[in-house]
């Protein structure tokens, strides 16, 4: 049930998708949103300004005009106002001192005698100018009102009005181009999100279904990287991902059927010879004691395997040893002193020169393990009379482990596949020598968790192979 919810699709306002699309709306929506807003306020602002201060030229000559003697009378500002030009479209009121109106333009709605309460006005006949402009029902409506100053005594107040619709129709055709335009690109900004979202998020989709493929165990799925963003980028580091999982899973399935194999051929053995027992009462004892023997030695070949197995599984899961200081030329003369037996039984000559001062931070029993399995397998795969010489020194910051043998030697063929697990180059011998195949690849993979390798080669003197283990060497002032 949790696998089929699992392979549900993301809900779409929860998609990569949707929330790139919805963040370039976002962006062009505010884009918009000033573009509509900022240049229609500027323009606005522009001619208020303008008007206004126009307005108020025009006042104060009138004003100027006006003020002439003491008194303002109704006659006196009707017959000054009678030589004045008024400009088309503008209401004038002039008030006295109480603010009545001594004068007013508008023949429709003419307030001669009536009080001028207006705020302009007010400020005027407080000495003050006074001026405003707003944008209302289709209109710019602009007021101004300037005192009459006659030897500092405010006489009365100059009031215009004007009501301006051309300007107002360019305002609003303004407005009108802004919020087409605005439509326009808000079509085109949708057709290029969606398109956008879709071109950053195809490789999104391409690997999530790669990675579900992988999931499913088709480990030969690759991914086509397109362009050098972080993405291609990201597909080619899923293409190598993947080819690792499919070599280790080759490798996996190799390892297990070698595993397999190499079990059950003693297992098989040993079902063989007890059977051969059990199903013969009259097999004499003798032979039952031979039988028995071969059932012990295969019984040592079946924990040989197990405890490489074991090792190997050890140094896969890369579980951290502990280190310490180790001299090399030590162990190694522990192990040549161990396997002196087995070397004279084979009737080989096994040499050891050790230099000191070669020490190496690494735990003893992985060294120890090292030049064993180097130095066994150079002296079972020997020739009776043969020779193993084995060398430890330091070569620059290195230490170096070489064990050189005398024996058959390896084809050149055969040498880059020595230190695969359980790959023998001579099968038959080495089930008889009782090798495992796995001696070597536990070999250089101890080597190389303490960050040292091993290698392997003809010998150069004479035939035979050179092996060496070389390990980083530990400084001076770290050596014990």
């Amino acid at each position: 049930m949790a696998g089929k919810q699992r392979e549900k699709g993301v809900p779409f306002f929860r998609s990569i998708q949707t929330k790139y699309a919805l963040t370039y709306l976002l962006v062009v929506a505010a884009i918009l949103i000033v573009m509509n807003t900022y240049p229609v306020l500027m323009a606005e602002n522009m001619v208020f300004v303008s008007k206004e201060s126009t307005l108020k030229q025009q006042a104060l000559v009138i004003g100027s005009t006006l003020a002439v003697s003491e008194t303002m009378t109704r006659e006196s500002v009707e017959q000054t106002m009678a030589l004045l030009e008024e400009a088309q479209g503008t209401r004038v009121l002039v008030t006295d001192a109480s603010a009545r109106v001594l004068y007013d333009s508008s023949t429709l709605d003419n307030r001669l005698g009536d009080y001028a309460l207006m705020g302009e006005v007010v400020f005027a006949l407080r000495g003050q100018d006074a001026a405003r402009s707003e944008y209302r029902d289709g209109a710019i409506r602009t007021k101004a009102a300037v005192p009459v100053m006659y030897h500092g005594m405010t006489l009365g107040a100059v009031y215009l009005y004007e009501y301006d619709t051309e300007q107002a129709d360019v305002l609003r055709s303004i407005l009108f181009n802004l919020r087409y335009i605005s439509i326009v690109i808000c079509v085109v900004a949708l057709v290029l999100v969606v398109l956008l979202s879709k071109t950053l998020t195809r490789n999104t989709v391409r690997l999530l279904s790669a990675i579900r493929h992988v999931r499913e165990g088709e480990y030969s799925h690759r991914v086509e990287s397109q362009g050098r963003d972080e993405m291609a980028r990201l597909a080619d580091e899923f293409n190598q991902l993947t080819d690792r999982l499919q070599t280790t899973e080759e490798a996996r399935r190799r390892f297990v059927s070698d595993a397999s194999h190499e079990l059950k051929t003693p297992l098989a053995s040993i079902r063989l010879l007890t059977d051969s027992i059990l199903q013969n009462p009259s097999v004499d004892m003798a032979t039952v004691r031979e039988f028995v023997s071969d059932i012990g030695e295969e019984a040592e070949r079946l924990t040989r395997i197990s405890e490489h197995l074991l090792a190997l599984t050890r140094l896969d899961a890369g579980a951290e040893r502990a280190s310490e200081p180790v001299e090399l030329g030590r162990v190694v003369e522990k192990v040549a002193h161990l396997l002196s037996p087995v070397a004279q039984t084979g009737s080989v000559e096994l040499k050891t020169s050790l230099e000191p001062a070669c020490a190496l931070l690494a735990n003893e029993d992985d060294i120890y393990q090292v030049a064993f399995n180097l130095i066994e397998n150079a002296i079972k795969y020997n020739l009776p009379g043969g020779r193993v010489d084995v060398v430890v020194c330091r070569r620059g910051n290195k230490v170096v482990l070489t064990v050189t043998d005398t024996g058959l030697g390896i084809p050149e063929d055969d040498l880059p596949k020595i230190f695969d697990r359980f790959y023998r180059v001579d099968k038959a011998r080495s089930r008889a020598a009782g090798g495992t195949g796995l001696g070597l690849s536990i070999a250089r993979d101890t080597a190389r968790l303490h960050g040292g390798d091993v290698t392997a080669g003809p010998n150069p003197a004479r035939r035979g192979t050179r092996f060496e283990a070389e390990f980083p060497a530990l400084g001076e002032e770290e050596t014990p």
